[in-house]
Parts: C-alpha cells; structure tokens; sequence
C-alpha cells in the first residue's frame, strides 16, 4: 500500500535515514522500532530508493512475520531464505522444501530486479557456489532447440537431479525413450519435453499426480535442484582429494561406498557434506554476493543476530568434531560451513542498518550514524469495545490518519457496519491510489501481525488481531489435486506375490513375449507351487492383482490344476457374506430410520461459533456446513470428516455437538485413548463454559464411584455431553435422548466395536473423525456407503514439519533438544519400548542435567500419569519422554520438536500420527526419525521413512493411508477372523468378494466380469523400445486392461501418447482388443479364440445377446459368418484373404457392438 509507505516522508527520523543512505554513510542505527513498524520502515525505504534489501534475523519466526508484513505492505518481490541447519549437514533424508525455497531466492537474484530477501542470520554460514557458477547450470531450453540428448541427461544429474522410473516430486526426472519428464525446482508442476532426434519437439506442463500434460509451453527455464552443483571434472577431482584423505581412522567401507557411486553412477547424494572437495575456497561464497548491487542490510536486533550464527556454528562443530573423532567423517568436513567469526566479518563489506528497540544494542559493526524514532506500540484490546471505542474517538479528535488492518472481506464489512453504527467516518480502501483522510477509519484487507502509532505524523496503524487478541494469519492456499494418489501396481516388482482370480496366489516372474503363427504378444509370467507356471495374456490383466496382506509374512503359494483356490474364495466368501450381512443390514435400516431432523441455527449457535478464537480455514466452512445439512434433514448421517492432524476437526465436532445440544439432544464421544478423553474433557469445557452446558467424561483416570454418578446423570438427563474411551460401549451406558455420535480417530477402533456404538440407537447421527483413515474406511467412503468432508486447508500460519531421517547419534539428539528448549519449546522423545523406558529417560538427563526430563508410559499408575501430562501441558517439563501414549490427539503448541527412537519399527500411519503432534503453533517444528547406527534398514522399513520424508507437505494424511497400506499390508482392520481371510487372499480380491456380496444383499444386479480369453493372431503388446520400466509397462497394461467403453480408450490413449509418445500399431491394436473385451462381457462371449483362417467365438449359456440382430448379421455375411447352437452356442467367423490386423479387430467389434 503505497500510500501508507509514502506517510514516512512527512517524518523527520526518516528524512534522516534517507539522506545517510543518499551519501553512502554506513552503518546506520535505527534506534525505538519495534513489531510490523519494523517491515513498515524497511517496506518504505526498500520503495523509495529503489535498493533491494537483507533483513537478518535471530530466529525463523521473526523471519516470517517480518515477512507476512511487508507482503501486507504491498511489497510483492520478496522471498525467505531458509538455512541449512546442522541437521540438513547429518541426514541421510530431509524435506525438500528448505532446498526449493533457496533456489527460489537464487533465481530471483538472478533477475537483477529489487527485491527483499529475509533470512536467519545463520544462513550465511552455508557455502554455496557463486553466482556465475551457478548460472552457467541453469537451462533455457524452446522449442525448436538442437540440445544433445545424452549430455543434456548428464547435465540433469551434476544440476543435482535424481533419475527415477516415474517422477513425483521436486528434484526428480525420468526418460522414456525420446521424452525427458522433470519436475524443476521452484515450480508449481512438472515438465515434459519431447526430443526428435536431438531436436526439442514439444515442451509440456504436467500435472504429477496425473501424470497428464496440462497445456503446452514454447519455453522453460530449469535451474538446478542444489546450489552445490558440479560436473564430471569437478567429480574427478573431488574423488582424488577423498582418497588423499583416507586413511586409517577413517570407516573405509563407507568411503569406499561414497568413492564407488561418484565413479561408477555420478551419484552424490549430498553435495553439501563435500563442497570443500568439489570447490576450492575462494570458489565458494554466501547468498548475499548474488545481489548485482550492494543491497541494503538490515539486522534485527544485531546482538542477537550474532549469537545466533555463533550458537549455530559452535553446534554444527561440536558434531562434526565428534565425527572426527568415531571415524566417519574426513577432515576437510570440518569446514563445509564458514566460520560465524568469518561470516560475520564479511557484514562490513555491505550497507548495514542496525534495527533495535533499545539504544545501545547495535554494537555489532563500527561506529554508526544514530537516529532515534519514535514509535508506540499498540496495547491488544482483547475485545475490551469500550476501550477501542475510546481509543478511536481519541485518534479521531486529534485528526489522526487511521488504518486498520482486517482479516477478509466478511471481516472488513462486519467491523464497517459496526464502525459506522457507533458514528466513525469508514473508507474501505481496495485500490492502490487511495487518499488517506484525517479522521477517517481507512480498512485494508490484509494481515498485519500488530498495529503501531506514529505520534508526529500522527499516524495510527491498527490490526485485527490487536482487537481480537488472534494469534494466527491466513495463509494462501494451495489446493491440491483430488483423486487416487498411488496405484498399488506401480510398484510390482520380480517376486513379488499376486493374486490371479481364477488360479490363486502366485510369484511375479515378469512379462515374456511370445511368438505364435508369426504374431508377437506380451504374456505375464505367474508361478506356482510346485513349479506350475502359468502365462497370462496382456487382455487378462484385470484378473491379476498385486498380494497386499501382512507385513513381513509371505502367503501360502496356491498350486495349479486343483480346487485348493476355488475352496479357500468359497471358505472366504461365507465368512465375508456373513460380516456383509451385517454392515448392509445396519446401513440399509439407517437410511430407512428417519433421525431427528436439527432446528437451524439460533442466536446461541451464532453466538458459539463467533467465540472461537481463530479464522477457521474455507475447508472448515464447508465441512460445517455440509454436516448441519445431514443434521437438519431426516436422513440419518453418517459422515467421515478426513482431515490432516491439526486441521481443526475438534472444533468443526464442537460445533455439530453444540448443535445437538441446542435440541435438548445428548451427545456421545469416543476417544481411543484415555489421555485423548481427558483433553477432549478440558476442551469441550472451555469452549463450552459460558453456556449452561453439563459435561461428563469416563476414563481410568476417575474414580468409579465417579464414574458411576456421571452414568447415572446421562441415563436421567441430568447432563449433555458425555466423553469416554470404549467404556462407553458397556451395557451399563444408557442415555435418556441420544442425538449425536462423534467417534474420533475412527482408525483406531475396529469395526465391530463402531457398529457397536451405532447400534446403541440406530436413529442416531454419527460423525467420524480420522488424521489418517483406515483402507477400509476409505474404502466405504468412497464406494458411496458413507458420506465425507475432507479438510485439505492448513490453518493459518502452519508450515510443514521439517522431517530429518537421521543415524542415532547422542550430539544430534543433545543438540536438537537444546535448540528446542532453547527458544522456550518443549520435547517428545518417542521410546516405545516400556521394559527399558526408565534408562533411555536416565541415559537423557545424565547428557542433559539441566534439562527437566520425565518419562511416561500406559503402565503407569493413573494418577502418576495425570500429573505428569498436566505438568507436561502447563510447560513445568521440558522432555517428556514417552511410548506411543502420546500419538493420539494431544495438542499442545509449545511442543514443536518430537525425536522418534528407532523410527524404522513403526508403522507409516503411525510415523504420520507421531509426527503430526508437533508444528501446532506459528513455530517452525521439527521430526528427528532416527535409527540405529551401522543397523541394515528392511526393505519396508526404508520405504515407510522415505514415504513419511516424501509426505512433509500439508495435508498429506490422504495419501499416508494409502501408501500405508502398500508397506504395512492391510493389517488388522476387520477383527481376527476376517482378517485371516484377507491374509489367505490378499487385501483387493477380499474386497472384490465383499463388494460382491454387498451388492448382491442389496438387491443390486451384478453381472460381474466372467472370464474372457481373447486369442487371435494378431500383434498387440508394448514394445520395449516405447516403454522400457517393466513397472510402468504393468501400469499402462493394467489400465488398457481396465477399458469398460470408448471414451475409457480415447482416454488411456490420449495419456499413452501423452506420457511416451506416438502410439505404435501394437499398442493400438491391444487398446481395441481391450475394448472388445468390455463388450465382450457385455453380450456373454466365454472366448474369441482363432484357429487357422477361422475366428470361433463361444457364448456362455446365460448369454445376453439379441437373437434378432445376430440372425440379421449372418444374412448380411453369409459367407463369412456363421451360428452354431447345438451342444453350446458359438459363432464362426471366417476372415478374407488380404484382410490386415486393423481390419480383422473392426469387423470382430462391429459384430458385438451389433449384438448387444
């Protein structure tokens, strides 16, 4: 807001600070600046001289408010720029969001325009390469380039880029013949740039999640996906400095490993830990040399600007110095970052500007040119409206220009109206040129963190959270692309179990091309017990599915050419249909039940819903909305609110219970654990506390006299509201007028247990609750049992957890909780081991005696228990060390750094859950996932922390669920008996026989998908040379085998082409061979089989053909088509001499489409 900017003019102190920086005399001290006035004053001054600007910080969440500001201030060129903590030096994995986020700043300096960059001050420990260095790896490529196919695939790596089969995140590319995908850092979506030859043919934006082209670009920029970047000379060179250090103390196995990628792959997964073999010094520097001309260097508050880069340095030295001594490091390690003495140093060389709120805190550099402003803080009102009201007549007498900050537009136009209604002049101000009048109240849409007052100029700056007291922005949101995130068969791999429909449980052996009477054709190899093998042609590839059951346990290999398979779907499919019976019985009687049918809104639900202390996200509304909706009709809900732990679900179940209250409706909560209980307790009560609300709660941490009178006051009606673990469940639960049901963290209650509860009233509303829903859940969600809302929108100021997958290391972990503690935070140490839990907690305070650390386990005596998380949540302990008690729903803010011990022996879900306990306030937070050193990670283990590392961005719970049940198997979902079952067929083909059983208990026509072989001498398969990944080439047959219509082909067809290029014949032919297939099953064709010149296709005895059309067909092609019914129904078709592949698939087609 420029004009808001432009009001500095008229003060004396900035003149001031205008001249110094006009005559080029630095430093300057700015003296008295204090909260959103500092992003106001360098806002100002970055507009008027036209000079970009550093603004060095002391921690990461000044960083972000400074620059929320400036963005409010209408600043549109400015960025941050994260630091590589010690943590990022020591990881074998990290979130890639620190490495996007620098390449960003990178670029933008490289466009030589002004613009503001915000960083902690340690960001200037870390080495990178210079500018011009760097540039020489950044590729413009268009359309209609001559770029060397190969050597631009080599450049790729050296930019840091990681070579995958399919690519799905940042930093990753991909080659399929003549087509490169790539996904740039610091861009929104991947690339797809086609080569003819050595010619760029055509450049396309992808969705990654699709993998589908999204419009086409004449040009592209790609920047490297590191800022250490190299290439094979530099590689060589590096290789020789290691080997010259390697010596005796040295582990050489892990050099040796390190020296054997970097010849034989080019691999090196962490340029950052050997910058100082691939550079000499003087080829190295820090971001701020990439700025063309000397920018402006604010430091906020300098005194605390260097303690930060000395804390830092002296942390990331006091490591590596110990990896020195254990052997694992070389030498020259020590110094991959500079010195904060060094980086310190090299300040003076810039144009500083100390920032600081008290005089005599800036003597950080040489003596500087002092101006002293005078600024006034804004007292918070805490919705105290008669002192606002004062406040603002007061600045209106006085003629004060008057700007006030609100949070949307719903918000400006409330506080306009009830501005005006208490007699304030109010101008809403959405243009730039706006004039700003004395007063007036001038109401901007924006965020600002907290108002200032400039008595001289009389300019007052308000914000919407110094009324409200709020602590959180909005922050913009990034939908994300719905649909299925992971398809189990892109990971198929040589040995892995499947399952065949007809033929059982088998070992993948990979695709083997056939040649019959000169026609080639791709067949899936399975084999069985006993060395039976079976080959499957590409046309039966929907009856294979990928074995998913229990981790770690290989399923019994069925055998060939006996009934053992048959008998053990038959065993299956009577216990399924005997569970089916149950859930379809229930849910057809709940759609049959009229429930009670909510009043609307009144005054104390408005009144409620305004009492919540923060902006609910748009997610929220509509989840809220969606749920009054079933409330208020007679249909009975039964709704699934999927959302990311922290998305605010609790408050969206707070107000659908609110709702049943205001109908004299009683309201049940199950919690899984009673610790959940007991804070669910403490938050439903004080969000509840100004209404005349009884609330009751049932856990092992209450007495069971207590307990006993809370039964009997639901039973009487005495109270409203009652929350328990599944002791709620009991017999002796009994309510007088039962309205709503909330289950939270659905997924860990099976499903036995939450018919239960829904059948304690079949009337019932029910609302589901899960971080990271259960296949299962997911499963009925989605095939329309069940309704769903889903909350993908981070609340404001939330940022993704900074995930570290780490060797177990004391000095990592010591470090890690010093820096927590440090800036007032507290700890989680995940040790889920009881038996040893007390020595790990002893083990931690004998590192740390200073530290307060308390261990905490479900074994503990109740009371012990409570008093400890009470005096974890009122901030008395630093570390709680605990075992998986706190997974579920704790929310406590201050905890933003968890350590998870041995990480590799916990489940996905679990991980996510864990992990999701942290980063609940505006703070940075952190996730050490560690394992034991030296120890050999499984094969799922690794993919479990991968996953959990690849998940950091928000709202990932979604996928979570589905990758988990990949990597865990489909674990315990359905009780023992039924989840032995799933374990004999496998996850899909359990779910395929109770879908089918389900279907037929509603009464619903199920023609199923009889088997269909389809042989003809004709060439269809995907040659090697089109797609070369044995796992995409699964993928792709899955999906041609998945046509059900046309439009199903033109589609799969348009992504074939899209994805890998011109569609050869063979594959054309197998895309028609698919869609014979569908309508195949459609008229009840058994087989199409040919034999020499003669196509014979064989019905089956229930076949749904019209007779009428079939006779009308033969007369038309008497000579080459003929019916037989006599044993069995078949028809012969002869083919014509001459007649081409193309030709023989239209005339088969044409004769089923006719039939049908």
């Amino acid at each position: 807001m420029q004009v808001l900017l432009n009001k500095l003019i008229d003060l004396d102190e900035y003149k001031k600070i205008e001249g110094y920086i006009s005559e080029n005399k630095f430093p300057i001290t700015i003296n008295g600046v204090l909260g959103s006035a500092k992003a106001h004053l360098i806002s100002a001054l970055h507009a008027h001289t036209k000079k970009s600007c550093v603004i060095l910080t002391s921690n990461e969440l000044n960083t972000k408010r400074i620059y929320e500001d400036i963005k409010n201030f209408g600043i549109e060129n400015v960025r941050m720029y994260p630091s590589k903590d010690v943590f990022f030096y020591n990881a074998e994995a990290y979130s890639f969001d620190i490495i996007d986020k620098r390449i960003e700043v990178m670029n933008v300096l490289m466009a030589d325009r002004p613009c503001i960059v915000i960083m902690s001050a340690d960001a200037l420990l870390d080495k990178i390469v210079k500018k011009e260095e760097f540039k020489r790896y950044i590729k413009n490529i268009a359309v209609g380039d001559k770029v060397e196919f190969e050597k631009f695939i080599s450049e790729l790596i050296y930019m840091g880029y990681e070579r995958v089969e399919m690519v799905e995140g940042k930093g990753e590319f991909a080659v399929r013949g003549g087509i490169v995908d790539i996904f740039p850092v610091a861009a929104s979506n991947m690339l797809r740039i086609e080569f003819w030859d050595d010619d760029i043919d055509s450049i396309r934006e992808v969705n990654p999640d699709t993998q589908r082209s999204l419009e086409k670009l004449d040009r592209v920029v790609i920047n490297p996906a590191k800022d250490i970047v190299f290439d094979k000379e530099r590689l060589d060179f590096a290789i020789e400095k290691i080997k010259q250090e390697r010596d005796s103390n040295v582990r050489a196995k892990d050099i040796d490993i390190m020296i054997d990628n970097m010849e034989n792959s080019f691999r090196l997964t962490h340029s950052e830990k050997l910058v100082n073999y691939l550079y000499e010094d003087n080829e190295l520097t820090n971001i701020l040399s990439y700025f063309s001309s000397s920018p402006l260097v604010f430091l906020d508050e300098p005194v605390k600007v260097k303690q930060k880069c000395e804390i830092e340095y002296n942390s990331f030295a006091d490591i590596m110095k110990e990896k020195l001594m254990q052997g694992t490091i070389l030498p020259s390690q020590l110094d991959i970052r500079y010195k904060h003495e060094y980086a310190l140093d090299t300040l003076n060389k810039y144009d500083l500007i100390n920032m600081t709120l008290l005089y005599g805190d800036s003597q950080l550099t040489r003596e500087s040119q002092d101006v002293n402003m005078k600024v006034k803080s804004i007292d918070t009102f805490s919705k105290n409206f008669k002192v606002l009201d004062d406040n603002l007549r007061h600045y209106k007498d006085m003629k004060y220009h008057i700007i006030l900050y609100t949070r949307n537009t719903t918000s400006m136009n409330n506080i306009k109206e009830e501005l005006r209604e208490q007699g304030f002049s109010v101008n809403i101000c959405l243009e730039e040129d706006v004039k700003l009048e004395a007063g007036v109240i001038h109401l901007v849409k924006g965020n600002l963190n907290t108002g200032f007052e400039y008595p001289e100029i009389k300019l007052v700056v308000l914000s919407e959270q110094d009324i409200f007291a709020e602590s959180s922005k909005k922050n913009r949101k990034l939908r994300k692309t719905k649909g299925k995130k992971i398809e189990s068969f892109t990971d198929l791999k040589l040995g892995d179990y499947v399952v065949h429909d007809q033929h059982g449980i088998g070992i993948y052996k990979g695709i083997e091309k056939i040649t019959v009477e000169n026609t080639v054709k791709d067949y899936i190899k399975i084999e069985y017990r006993d060395g039976g093998c079976l080959y499957i042609s590409i046309s039966q590839m929907d009856y294979i599915q990928k074995y998913i059951g229990s981790e770690g346990k290989a399923p019994k290999v069925n055998k060939l050419d006996t009934a053992e398979w048959k008998n053990t779907k038959q065993k299956v499919k009577k216990s399924v249909t005997d569970l089916a019976e149950k859930l379809v019985k229930l849910y057809a009687e709940r759609q049959k039940v009229e429930g009670h049918a909510f009043s609307q809104d009144n005054e104390w639900q408005v009144q409620f819903e305004d009492e919540f202390p923060y902006i609910e996200t748009d997610d929220q509304l509509i989840a809220i909305d969606e749920i009054k909706k079933d409330m208020e009709s007679t249909k009975v809900m039964d709704r699934l609110l999927c959302g990311d732990v922290g998305y605010g679900k609790t408050e969206v179940a707070i107000r659908a219970a609110f709702k049943s209250l205001q109908d004299g409706k009683q309201v049940a909560v199950l919690a899984p654990t009673t610790i959940l209980v007991e804070q669910h307790f403490k938050t439903f009560a004080e969000r509840m506390k100004d209404f005349p609300i009884k609330i009751e709660h049932l856990s092992r941490f209450r007495s069971a006299k207590e307990q006993k009178v809370s039964i009997k006051k639901m039973e009487n009606g005495l109270s409203d509201l009652l929350i328990g673990t599944h002791r709620i469940l009991s017999q002796d639960i009994k309510f007088k007028d039962l309205g709503l049901i909330v289950i939270d963290e659905e997924q860990r209650f099976g499903v036995l247990q939450k018919e239960k509860l829904k059948n304690i009233q079949k009337n019932v509303d029910v609302l589901s609750l899960s971080a990271t829903p259960i296949p299962r859940t997911l499963h009925m969600s989605l095939s329309g049992i069940r309704d769903m809302s889903i909350l993908e929108e981070a609340p404001r100021e939330r940022q993704p957890i900074q995930t570290y997958v780490i060797e177990y290391e004391e000095t990592l972990i010591k470090n890690a909780i010093y820096k927590e503690v440090g800036r007032g935070g507290q700890v989680y140490y995940l040790y889920n081991r009881v038996g040893s839990i007390y020595e790990a907690a002893e083990k931690l305070r004998t590192l740390m005696p200073e530290i307060n650390i308390v261990h905490a386990h479900g074994q503990m005596n109740k009371r012990e228990l409570e008093a400890i998380m009470e005096e974890f949540i009122l901030g008395k302990i630093d570390v709680l060390v605990a075992t998986s008690i706190i997974e579920t729903g704790l929310d406590i803010p201050n905890v933003n750094t968890i350590i998870i011990h041995d990480a590799d022996r916990m489940g996905l879900a679990q991980l996510y859950q864990l992990r999701g306990r942290v980063g609940r306030s505006s703070r940075i937070a952190y996730a050490y996932l560690m394992y034991k050193k030296e120890k050999v990670l499984k094969d799922t283990a690794e993919k479990r922390l991968n996953a959990i590392k690849e998940f950091t961005e928000l709202g990932s719970g979604f996928k979570i669920a589905m990758r988990d049940l990949e990597i865990r198997g489909a674990g315990n979902l359905l009780g023992s008996e039924q989840h032995g079952h799933m374990v004999t067929v496998g996850y899909d083909m359990y779910y395929k026989i109770l879908d089918e059983a389900v279907r037929e208990l509603k009464g619903e026509i199920t023609f199923g998908k009889k088997e269909i072989t389809i042989d003809i001498n004709v060439n269809a398969y995907i040659p090697d040379n089109f797609i070369q990944n044995e796992m995409q080439k699964i993928e792709i047959y899955k999906k041609i085998a998945s046509v059900s219509c046309l439009e199903d082909m033109y589609e799969i067809e348009e992504e074939i082409e899209d994805r890998y290029g011109n569609i050869p014949d063979t594959v054309d032919n197998l895309l028609h061979i698919a869609l014979m297939k569908s309508h195949a099953n459609i008229v009840g064709i058994r087989s199409i089989i040919q034999k020499g010149t003669n196509v014979i296709i064989d019905f089956y005895e229930d076949a749904n053909f019209d007779m009428e059309k079939l006779l009308e067909i033969i007369k038309k092609h008497s000579r080459n088509l003929s019916y037989t019914n006599i044993k069995k129904a078949y028809l012969t078709y002869k083919i014509e001499k001459g007649k081409s592949e193309k030709e023989i698939i239209k005339q088969l087609m044409g004769i089923m489409k006719n039939i049908e």
